[in-house]
């Protein structure tokens, strides 16, 4: 059974989605503010947290930051807020997915199964364990979801991350455009958008090129989208 924690200073969003979340075979925290959060996370840490954006105290973005650095689960940030820049934002400091109110609740189910599904929390029957890929001296192990650079570190990689690294690495050496690159990585029919791609892309290339500034690996095309340039091997 999978724990969630959902911090919202909304006595009644929180009465309304623990309710709805345990209908459906969840374990439910819940938080008003930062410091219940990090309470709730000291007692028991969940596999997911649906964090709000607007909080007393620390803000979500914050907080969502914050996490990330130390805990490394896995956010979806709800926003009263349908600015771009906001969401922007939260996905550069690490938030795995957005979704802005009001919301249907069922569309937040299936927004936390996705996420859950890439962070690896639901196991595949029978699913056969692939290879490590090797690229330009980095190196991705698929079923621990690891990837460690040439010199052997071990680099973390947020679930969209590791999603978008993947398909580039299945795609090698063919112009990817935003539109596919949100199918493949969020599954068609997602209601993304192009500058979410852009926001991952500039992540995963702080985190795999020597000078993000001068990509090399995952290059622009202009009018076109991305190109994964290196070679990959698997074994």
């Amino acid at each position: 059974m999978s724990r969630l924690l959902i911090v919202d200073d909304d006595v009644e969003i929180l009465a309304l989605l623990k309710k709805f979340f345990m209908q459906h075979g969840y374990e439910v925290d819940l938080a008003s503010d930062g410091q219940a959060m990090w309470a709730a996370i000291a007692r028991q840490r969940p596999d997911t947290i649906i964090l709000d954006l607007m909080l007393p105290g620390e803000d979500g973005l914050t907080l969502c930051q914050k996490v990330r650095a130390q805990a490394g689960i896995p956010i979806i940030m709800l926003t009263a807020m349908a600015e771009l820049s906001d969401r922007i934002v939260g996905l550069e400091l690490g938030a795995d997915d957005y979704l802005t109110k009001p919301f249907a609740p069922r569309e937040l189910l299936a927004r936390l199964r996705a996420v859950q599904r890439r962070a690896g929390e639901q196991p595949v029957a029978a699913a056969p364990a692939r290879p490590v890929i090797g690229f330009a001296g980095w190196h991705l192990d698929i079923t621990c979801r690891e990837l460690r650079s040439p010199q052997n570190v071990m680099i973390p990689l947020s679930g969209g991350e590791f999603d978008l690294l993947v398909v580039f690495l299945e795609h090698p050496q063919r112009i990817l455009t935003r539109e596919q690159l949100i199918d493949l990585t969020h599954g068609q029919g997602h209601d993304a958008f192009d500058r979410s791609i852009d926001v991952q892309v500039s992540r995963l290339r702080r985190k795999i090129e020597p000078d993000s500034k001068r990509p090399d690996l995952i290059r622009t095309v202009r009018n076109g989208g991305y190109l994964f340039t290196a070679k990959v091997s698997r074994g």
